[in-house]
């Protein structure tokens, strides 16, 4: 249980941690930009490596898998700020949840048998979560073409079939199976 805690835990501090890193990029780069943000993003990479380099065993490969996760992020983060589209979103919101999973992963090295089996299953348990939402959210972003508002209601079913609300067909419909019953 306390493992599982402290996986949590991390995984919350990992996920704010790279939240501020992939929002410290504005959100329209030029060309010269764009070379300028990769070589930012190569020189944190870099800086992040080699504070990993003196660390040991369960702690440098959490460290190293912060690092790529970091570098992915920015990557996905920059090819958003380029080009803000549903599937450039999709990627970044991916890349975050991988980011996350490869951290949850290796913390699980630090435990032996059942514990590292059942840890590793819940990191992937996360991670799969996470995509299949960015994957839903994708979907719902594209099919409406804006941000997502407003767009559940178009599709709610028997909404424009009988021209009542989905309040109005769930309040009706209890009331029929009850009337037989008295």
């Amino acid at each position: 249980m306390n493992a599982k805690f402290t996986t949590a835990v991390a995984s919350l501090a990992f996920s704010l941690a790279t939240g501020v890193y992939a929002q410290s990029y504005p959100s329209t780069v030029s060309s010269s930009g764009q070379k300028s943000q990769q070589s930012q993003t190569d020189q944190q990479y870099k800086a992040a490596t080699d504070k990993c380099e003196n660390m040991k065993d369960t702690a440098k490969d959490i460290c190293k898998a912060e690092a790529d996760g970091q570098k992915q992020i920015a990557q996905a983060q920059a090819k958003v700020a380029e080009r803000d589209t549903p599937k450039n979103r999709l990627e970044l919101e991916q890349a975050k949840a991988e980011a996350q999973y490869k951290v949850a992963e290796a913390r699980c090295g630090d435990q032996v048998g059942d514990a590292k089996k059942s840890c590793g299953q819940e990191a992937k348990a996360a991670r799969d979560l996470a995509v299949a939402q960015a994957k839903k959210q994708s979907q719902t972003q594209t099919s409406t073409g804006s941000s997502g508002a407003g767009g559940e209601t178009a599709s709610s079913p028997g909404s424009s079939a009988s021209g009542s609300s989905p309040a109005e067909q769930t309040t009706s419909s209890p009331q029929q199976p009850k009337a037989p019953s008295q």
